[in-house]
């Protein structure tokens, strides 16, 4: 199977829409993305069967809006207070760790952020955050065509 592909976020709520955003230009270079809503048991049953698997979504760390940051799950532990953006109580970092726990997480799960700042409802995305969709998107494109 190839590498899967999990967008999360909520088009509807200002920069929480950075994950399907970049669903949408991968879509538009042919790569094929699940859009997902970020909640934690939904995320473990996408990837199931999965030996590859890139999440994108909004976080928080307090960098700069637009900022990318990276992480390999098996080599760190994902913070919570980084995802808390969402709405969901049970979301990704906690997905990884249940997934850690049940021995299913697949053998390679990078998970891509995009600092966010606003998430007011039906606010758009802010100019730094769609700049970092096309940042993402276009290194993610980049990084599956040098797999092949």
């Amino acid at each position: 199977m190839p590498c899967l592909i999990v967008a999360c976020g909520n088009t509807d709520r200002g920069d929480d829409a950075a994950g399907p955003l970049v669903a949408d230009r991968l879509r538009a270079l042919g790569i094929p993305v699940e859009k997902r809503t970020g909640e934690g048991l939904d995320l473990l049953e996408s990837w199931s069967g999965a030996e590859s698997v890139i999440i994108v979504d909004a976080v928080v760390t307090g960098a700069p809006a637009g900022t990318i940051s990276v992480w390999d799950a098996h080599r760190a532990p994902v913070v919570r207070d980084l995802f808390r953006a969402s709405t969901h109580a049970f979301g990704v970092a906690e997905a990884v760790d249940l997934g850690r726990a049940l021995g299913r997480l697949p053998k390679s799960l990078t998970i891509y952020g995009i600092e966010a700042a606003r998430f007011e409802p039906g606010s758009p995305p802010s100019p730094p955050v769609l700049a970092a969709v096309e940042e993402l998107a276009s290194r993610i494109a980049k990084s599956l065509e040098a797999e092949k």
